[in-house]
């Protein structure tokens, strides 16, 4: 079970915002790619890595809820945790606030694959580096 979440910040920049001031939506996804890169590089696997060593995570699906706009200048805070974790899938939660105001929360579920795309099974060492951010109720079939 997780004692926290994994967090990362990210200031809005002028370039994901519409004409309206507030982040495009689907750059969303792209600040969630930008904190679960962080995410794996924390737990001592950086993303580059893992596909040198012929692991890739490609996203299978992917689910948000938009509940407050961030705007330019907006300092975020993104927490993920895991959601679920099995031999080749890893589903992760996402939560991005300003401030105490939760504004987008999801997850994204992943497969794990070598770089020709066919499942395998993930490295032992990061499924079990990963067992820290584990939610509460959250299914780890080892």
């Amino acid at each position: 079970m997780a004692s926290s979440p994994f967090q990362h910040t990210h200031r809005v920049p002028y370039n994901e915002c519409t004409v309206g001031n507030h982040i495009y939506y689907a750059r969303y996804l792209d600040i969630l790619e930008e904190a679960r890169g962080e995410f794996f590089r924390a737990l001592g696997h950086p993303l580059l890595a893992l596909q040198g060593a012929d692991v890739i995570f490609p996203v299978t699906e992917v689910a948000l809820k938009y509940l407050a706009p961030a705007r330019y200048d907006d300092l975020l805070r993104i927490e993920i945790t895991v959601r679920n974790i099995t031999r080749v899938r890893l589903t992760l939660g996402s939560k991005i606030w300003r401030d105490a105001t939760l504004l987008v929360e999801g997850h994204t579920t992943h497969v794990c694959t070598s770089c020709d795309e066919k499942p395998k099974r993930m490295p032992i060492e990061l499924a079990e580096k990963l067992q820290q951010y584990l939610e509460p109720n959250s299914t780890d079939v080892g």
